[in-house]
């Protein structure tokens, strides 16, 4: 029988647990501080995220593990492993939420009530570095749960806001329906293999007694489902355009970023580590999730009107959508070739977290004096914020993989390479056509940076331009996702050799 008393190495677990414990010293002191210094919550909660960072530095040889069952077993069974992965998630979730914290100094002490948004915050970015250790189901699902619920709450804390609470509930209800087909699933795969462990489940599907099948294929199947709502993959990608929308910006900004990795690296793990032997049924199924997935995102987000009320945020959500889609095929072509194609969703997801935070950025800028965010307002932006404006056309391009956003082309031929290795030729035409589509928003975008404003804003001087005055947390975000975007395009190989990241 196998033992439950489990290793503890207290320092590879330390990243994750120090955010929740800064979110527990958020929530005590917020009961404490008189309003004039809830600030001070903020900058806490920076400097913890800060230092979850830095203990990232003692497992970067990748090879620690704990919670590890103590009797032998035929496949060695950890529930929590600090490899290459493992790393590489951790410090694009936790970098994310740490960018997200400094966009939203200025939200929490003007509009947001700070104490309940940064103990959120944490406890939603304590979630999602937790889950890329997690190596079993049980773990799996409550890591996901603890970065998924705290969001709920963050996306309606527009207290007031109808749109804000509609797009809590839109979100709310998805998630959840998407948890119960994930239980559910993951219930039916402990019935048939019994056990929890990845790596033993991997191991038990492939001899599945005949009667138990039934059961085992039904499982694969419900929890696939449910991680394709997690990551917005078509047709489960409805709750993404009106809760970005509503939610406030840098809460957009998060779910676009921390919230799709959480969704991606939940499905990497049970499909590559889990669920291996039934590759033939879901290779296939990502394939097709990923085509249509890019397709629907980029065509939505072709047809938004500039002049409408918030069309930056609704752009930029399409456009998150379509990427999705573009992170589906190193998945999908991982069926056909092998793990060794994980690597290329790692790379890409590194630079889309870098460009896609930095845009949201700039949007934020930009609605501290155009409260609407639409994209018309960005018309002559380089008239009023020269630095910003150059800093969003560089991430806007970067998207669209044209130079000089080089990271951005690199990141896109290398998912190229991975569907035409694994012999998806079909799909590698399908994402050519998409990148095109993509070339007309992100270029009329960037062009209207640069065009001649049309007039100053209702109540300034006439011909006067609205200069877009930075507070120093948003100016120093923008600054580090584009001396992020520049070093990368500058030394592609730095995000590149993650294509090369394996789970094995």
């Amino acid at each position: 029988m196998t033992s439950l008393v489990q290793s503890v190495d207290w320092l590879t677990i330390a990243p994750p647990t120090l955010t929740a414990v800064v979110a527990l010293v958020v929530l005590v002191a917020d009961l404490f501080l008189p309003q004039e210094r809830k600030q001070l919550l903020g900058w806490t909660a920076i400097g913890g995220l800060a230092a979850a960072l830095a203990l990232l530095l003692p497992l970067r040889s990748g090879d620690r593990e704990t919670f590890c069952l103590t009797a032998a077993t035929q496949v060695k069974a950890c529930s929590y492993t600090a490899d290459e992965f493992t790393l590489v998630i951790q410090f694009l979730v936790l970098a994310g939420a740490l960018l997200t914290a400094l966009l939203s100094m200025e939200a929490t002490r003007e509009k947001l009530p700070a104490g309940e948004f940064w103990f959120l915050l944490l406890s939603s970015a304590a979630g999602a570095a937790l889950l890329p250790a997690s190596r079993d189901l049980a773990t799996l699902v409550v890591a996901l749960e603890v970065a998924s619920l705290p969001a709920f709450a963050l996306v309606g804390l527009k207290r007031g806001d109808r749109m804000s609470g509609e797009a809590a509930l839109k979100f709310f209800l998805s998630s959840v329906t998407a948890t119960a087909v994930t239980l559910l699933g993951v219930s039916f795969v402990y019935a048939a293999t019994g056990t929890l462990h990845l790596t033993e489940i991997a191991q038990s599907l492939d001899d599945v007694p005949g009667q138990l099948q039934t059961l085992a294929e039904a499982g694969v199947a419900l929890t696939l489902v449910g991680f394709a709502f997690k990551t917005a993959a078509v047709p489960f990608h409805f709750w993404v355009p009106d809760t970005y929308v509503g939610a406030p910006l840098p809460v957009a900004a998060y779910l676009s970023v921390v919230g799709k990795a959480v969704g991606f690296t939940g499905l990497i793990l049970v499909t590559v580590v889990a669920f291996p032997s039934y590759a033939d049924v879901w290779g296939p199924a990502l394939a097709a999730l990923a085509a249509l997935t890019m397709t629907a995102g980029n065509v939505a987000a072709l047809r938004q009107s500039s002049t409408r009320a918030r069309s930056a945020v609704r752009l930029l959500a399409w456009s998150s959508v379509a990427q999705a889609g573009y992170l589906l095929v190193p998945i999908a072509a991982a069926a056909y070739s092998g793990d060794d194609q994980i690597g290329s969703t790692v790379a890409y997801a590194l630079m889309y977290a870098v460009v896609n935070l930095g845009a949201f950025a700039v949007v934020a800028l930009v609605a501290r004096t155009h409260p609407e965010a639409r994209i018309s307002d960005f018309r002559g932006l380089y008239a009023t914020s020269p630095a910003a404006a150059l800093t969003l056309g560089f991430f806007l391009l970067n998207l669209a993989g044209l130079p000089p956003g080089i990271i951005g082309l690199f990141a896109k031929v290398t998912v190229f390479s991975a569907a035409v290795d694994a012999g998806l030729g079909w799909l590698a035409v399908i994402m050519g056509v998409n990148v095109v589509i993509a070339l007309y928003y992100y270029l009329r975008w960037t062009a209207l940076l640069f065009r001649a404003p049309e007039g100053a804003p209702e109540g300034a001087p006439e011909g006067t331009p609205v200069r877009h005055t930075a507070p120093a947390p948003i100016t120093l975000a923008i600054a580090l996702t584009a001396v992020a975007g520049v070093v990368l395009s500058g030394y592609p190989e730095f995000a590149l050799r993650f294509a090369a990241t394996t789970l094995f």
